[in-house]
């Protein structure tokens, strides 16, 4: 079987401005009634600066940097959420995100529901969603609580659903987005031990995360990036010692 990699080539990625110029209905009355200032139009956020990146089988890399940096932007345009202007992005493996864990619930369906609805988002087959059922159910610790509608639920209680369901499989390249914390303290050590399971089974492990002491001790490499683009590239203790530079620590 051919290795996993991740090549990116000059990509570009914008953030359309429509989305920030859109007024409200009250926002345009307001404007006509020469009550506000019409705002001035914002030109589209530049997320992805040419950015070029080669990840290869066995690599463990961190991607570090300011809020805004483009961390999370980097890892959506991975795993084929946000599309790219320009450049070009080959991957070979078969990529699992694990980011807004509970993306895809539906407040009035029951966890049970919840499980099958999001196993197959996740492009579990029918038969691969009955077969982790229990597995999930058992590690969220939902118990009776599976089968009433999720907005019953306390956060505790989503959360440890949502991460049960997104942890369950793993795969070659995993993308994960801060979610080492996730659920309370009594979850935490379970939850953090599964995660170093699926990091350990991956062949390419994308990781975005605040904590620097976790990044030196889980990558083999470290990427910073800052308005987009990478400016340094290489060991743990390296880049991370380049962060805190930019941050006059």
């Amino acid at each position: 079987m051919a290795p996993c990699y991740i090549k990116m080539k000059d990509v570009n990625l914008y953030y359309p401005s429509d989305r920030y110029n859109a007024m409200t209905l009250k926002q345009e009355v307001f404007t006509m009634l020469k009550l506000q200032k019409r705002r001035e139009l914002l030109e589209d956020i530049h997320a992805l600066r040419n950015l070029t990146l080669e990840i290869h089988e066995g690599e463990r890399v961190g991607v570090i940097g300011l809020n805004g940096a483009g961390k999370s932007t980097l890892l959506k345009a991975l795993a084929g959420l946000y599309p790219i202007k320009s450049g070009n992005i080959d991957i070979r493996g078969n990529i699992r995100p694990m980011f807004e864990l509970s993306l895809g619930f539906d407040l009035e369906s029951t966890g049970r529901e919840n499980i099958v609805n999001r196993g197959l988002m996740l492009g579990c087959t029918p038969k691969q969603v009955k077969e982790m059922e229990q597995e999930i159910i058992d590690f969220a610790e939902l118990d009776q609580f599976i089968d009433y509608p999720i907005r019953s639920y306390s956060s505790g209680m989503l959360v440890r659903l949502a991460f049960a369901i997104s942890t369950t499989e793993s795969g070659e390249i995993l993308l994960v987005d801060e979610v080492l914390s996730a659920g309370d303290a009594k979850f935490y050590q379970k939850a953090k031990n599964r995660m170093l399971n699926l990091m350990g089974r991956a062949k390419i492990l994308v990781l975005v995360l605040h904590d620097m002491s976790a990044i030196q001790e889980l990558c083999s490499r470290v990427i910073l990036l800052d308005k987009g683009s990478i400016v340094a590239d290489g060991k743990p203790e390296e880049v991370v010692h380049e962060y805190y530079a930019r941050l006059g620590q």
